[in-house]
């Protein structure tokens, strides 16, 4: 068995007892088992585990949960996403992380996968944030970034709302698509619809670009249609008003159960008075995956568009 699978079973082991033995769901006997091993309640023993195997044991026990929970707004973002958000993340920094670690938020937390794959792949050279409304998801990711020791500060509250997070380099958000409720808070936007509710994932890019400093990066799991919906004028003139668009990568169909739920990755840039926008904006399209010779003529085709792309302050 590989480490992480090793970590997976005494960690569902234990799960599985505790939802046994009080009945809880598995989400929240996972939670338990966690919070145990921190307590030092319950401990795994596998050696030379690293950061890796444990977040993905943990990953793997968290998508066990949420099939078995009916909770909409339970879902995970897949490694093979997160470690592409990753590759560009590294792209865009790649002189900045020499000097030093960059900030980075994620205002759609979750359980926290995305932020801590990106985490891990930087090798921790990041100062990270984290929102989320829902009580148990951030909890999940409280417990897996003790456990990876991966520090992380979490807020929880509607990320649409005023934000207790000072302004930061990099955003990364799987964006979460629908339509948002509180009409209150939406008037403020300046992608509040004018008719009708207003898109979530509009508004969380909106607030995202409040949040990033001028000249730093979002890096956006966004709908694959995103440009095509019925509210998407309000979106490119607000895109054209505050960022540069410096990425679209179209993501392959098999990673996806269905056409509706298919996904691309939208790279922003805020702009800034001592930058100057792209020359090229980067149009492409992620080849299948287990096709290795194809992703790596994929990744040297991003890394000449970002050595040809380097801004000049």
């Amino acid at each position: 068995m590989e480490k992480f699978e090793q970590i997976f079973k005494y960690v569902n082991d234990y799960a599985e007892k505790v939802v046994e033995a009080e009945g809880l769901d598995y989400l929240e006997a996972l939670l338990q088992a966690l919070e145990d091993t921190l307590d030092g309640k319950f401990e795994w023993q596998v050696a030379e585990a690293t950061k890796e195997d444990m977040r993905k044991a943990i990953q793997i026990a968290i998508l066990k949960g949420m099939r078995k929970s009916a909770q909409p707004n339970h879902q995970m973002t897949p490694d093979t996403l997160g470690l592409l958000v990753a590759h560009f993340v590294e792209q865009c920094f790649e002189d900045q992380l020499k000097q030093g670690p960059i900030s980075v938020v994620d205002p759609a937390l979750g359980t926290g996968n995305l932020l801590f794959t990106v985490m891990n792949a930087l090798q921790g050279n990041v100062q990270a944030s984290g929102v989320e409304v829902d009580d148990l998801l951030i909890r999940l990711a409280a417990a897996t970034g003790d456990l990876i020791e991966q520090p992380v500060t979490l807020f929880r509250q509607d990320a649409l709302e005023k934000l207790l997070v000072d302004p930061v380099d990099a955003v990364v958000c799987d964006l979460p698509v629908g339509y948002y409720p509180n009409e209150e808070v939406a008037i403020d936007y300046e992608l509040c619809a004018t008719e009708g509710m207003s898109y979530a994932h509009h508004l969380f890019i909106e607030q995202s670009m409040n949040y990033t400093k001028e000249g730093g990066f979002a890096f956006f799991l966004v709908p694959a249609n995103l440009f095509e919906s019925e509210q998407s004028k309000q979106l490119h003139k607000f895109i054209k008003g505050n960022a540069w668009i410096q990425a679209v990568i179209q993501l392959p169909e098999n990673l996806f159960t269905s056409r509706a739920h298919e996904k691309s990755i939208l790279i922003l840039q805020k702009q800034s008075s001592t930058l100057k926008a792209p020359r090229e904006v980067l149009l492409a399209k992620v080849p299948n995956m287990s096709n290795r010779e194809a992703l790596a003529m994929f990744f040297e085709k991003v890394s000449m568009w970002r050595e040809g792309n380097d801004q000049q302050r």
